[in-house]
C-alpha cells in the first residue's frame, strides 16, 4: 500500500490536494493519505489528523499572533509523520509551514514534494538553495517558475493549473446571467475584494468607493460583489454600509466564477481571483493592499525586483491589465482604469489585445494538472532518492 503524508494549509490547497488524491488513486487505488486536510481532501479519502482551517493564516504581521500555536502544531505533526511509515510527503503551498517539515523528513530518507512553488522567484531568492535541500521535487502551476528553478539546478516540473482545466475556454455572458437570475441587458461591474478576512477588511471600502465613482458616470451600471463565504460577506457589509450607490450592489456568496462570467468588467484582488478572471476572459483591474509592516518587509526582501505583481501580467510578461498597490488603491485611480474598459463596450474600438493574451495563457495552463502532478510524484518514487 502506498502511504502518503499530505498537508494543505488553506482552501486553495485543499482543492489541489483533492485533485491530486483522486489522480493518484486512479493509478494506485489502494493508496492511503493522511495529514492536514480540508473538506474536499477528506471527501476524496484523506485521513485528517488536523483540519486545513487550523493553518489558514497569511501575511508577516498577521501570522505573528498565531505563531506559537502553529509551531506547536507543526512539532506534533512532524512527530506523527515520522511514525506513520510513509512512502512520500507532499506539502501543498504554505511553504513557511511545509518546508521545515519536508526538510526534517528528507533528512531521514523520505522522498519529499512541494506542490505549488514557493514565490522565491518573486522575493527571498536567496532561499532557493534551502528549498532545494528540503524537497526532491517541486510541482509548479505556472510555466515561468520552472525557468527560474532551471537556472539554479532545482528539480521542478510544470504540471499546469487545475483552474485552467476546469474552466471552459469560452464563458457565455448571457447564460451565466440567466443562472444568477439577473437582467441580461444591464452593464455589470463585478467586485472581488479577496477571500481572506484581512483582504476584505482592507479592500472593501476603496473598491465600493470606486463603484460609487463609476456609477455616477454610468447610470446603467450595476454592481455585483463576489464573496468567498458568509464571514467575509459580513465583513464586507459592515465595512461598506455607509457607502451608497444609486443601485444597491448585489452580493453573491460562493459563486465567484458565475459572477465573473456575468460581468462586463472586473475589479479584483490579486491572487487566484485574478487568474480566474483571466480564464473566464473578462477585462479587469487588479489592486492589492497589505499592512504597512508587511509591505515594508516585502520590499526589504525584494518584492520590488518584479516588474509586475498580478498573475495575468506575470504570465504574459507584460502589462495586459492595470495593477495598483497600496496607496494607489483608491477610486481616483481605479475608476478611470475601469472606465477605459467600460467605454469600449458600446464603441467601435475592437482593441481586445488582453483577450488574445488571456486565451493564449489559458491554453498554456490547460495540461490536466492533477494527473500531471500525480504522474510526477509516482515517477519520483520509482527512482532512487539521494540524501543531501
Amino acid at each position: 500500500m502506498l502511504r502518503v503524508g499530505i498537508v494543505a494549509g488553506e482552501a486553495s490547497g485543499d482543492t489541489l490536494g483533492a485533485g491530486l488524491i483522486n489522480a493518484i488513486k486512479e493509478r494506485v487505488p489502494n493508496a492511503h493519505f493522511m495529514g492536514v486536510a480540508g473538506p474536499q481532501m477528506i471527501a476524496s479519502g484523506c485521513d485528517p489528523w488536523w483540519r486545513t482551517e487550523e493553518l489558514s493564516v497569511m501575511g508577516f504581521a498577521e501570522v505573528l499572533r498565531h505563531l506559537p500555536r502553529l509551531v506547536r502544531l507543526r512539532r506534533r505533526l512532524l512527530s506523527q509523520l515520522k511514525k506513520a511509515n510513509l512512502d512520500v510527503f507532499i506539502g501543498i503551498d504554505s511553504p513557511d509551514f511545509n518546508l521545515p517539515i519536508a526538510s526534517a523528513l528528507k533528512a531521514i530518507g523520505l522522498p519529499t514534494v512541494q506542490y505549488v512553488s514557493p514565490q522565491v522567484w518573486a522575493w527571498r531568492q536567496s532561499r532557493v538553495g534551502a528549498v532545494s535541500k528540503a524537497v526532491d521535487l517541486i510541482l509548479c502551476l505556472l510555466p515561468f517558475e520552472t525557468r527560474f528553478y532551471d537556472l539554479h539546478g532545482v528539480n521542478a516540473r510544470f504540471v499546469g493549473h487545475p483552474l485552467a482545466d476546469s474552466i471552459p475556454i469560452e464563458t457565455n455572458k448571457k447564460t451565466v446571467r440567466k443562472t444568477l437570475g439577473i437582467p441580461l441587458s444591464r452593464t455589470y461591474l463585478a467586485i472581488f475584494p479577496g477571500s481572506r478576512k484581512f483582504e476584505v477588511s482592507r479592500l472593501a471600502r476603496p473598491y465600493m468607493k470606486t463603484a460609487k465613482f463609476l456609477c455616477k458616470h454610468n447610470p446603467e451600471l450595476k454592481v455585483l460583489v463576489g464573496l468567498a463565504n458568509e464571514e467575509t460577506c459580513t465583513i464586507f457589509s459592515k465595512m461598506t454600509r455607509d457607502i451608497h450607490v444609486d443601485s444597491d450592489p448585489m452580493l453573491f456568496v460562493g459563486k465567484a466564477r458565475e459572477v465573473m462570467g456575468a460581468a462586463d468588467v472586473v475589479l479584483t484582488a490579486s491572487g487566484t481571483a485574478s487568474l480566474e478572471t483571466l480564464l473566464v476572459k473578462r477585462p479587469m483591474v487588479v489592486g492589492y493592499m497589505v499592512s504597512g509592516v508587511t509591505y515594508r518587509i516585502m520590499k526589504l526582501l525584494g518584492l520590488n525586483r518584479l516588474n509586475y505583481f498580478s498573475l495575468p501580467n506575470l504570465l504574459a510578461d507584460r502589462e495586459v491589465v492595470p495593477e495598483f498597490l497600496q496607496a494607489d488603491v483608491r477610486p481616483e485611480i481605479l475608476g478611470p482604469a475601469l472606465s477605459s474598459f467600460l467605454n469600449r463596450i458600446d464603441s467601435q474600438d475592437n482593441d481586445f489585445d488582453w483577450y488574445d493574451s488571456f486565451c493564449s495563457i489559458h491554453q498554456q495552463l490547460r495540461c490536466n494538472a492533477s494527473m500531471g502532478a500525480a504522474n510526477e510524484v509516482l515517477e519520483l518514487l520509482s527512482k532512487p532518492i539521494e540524501l543531501s
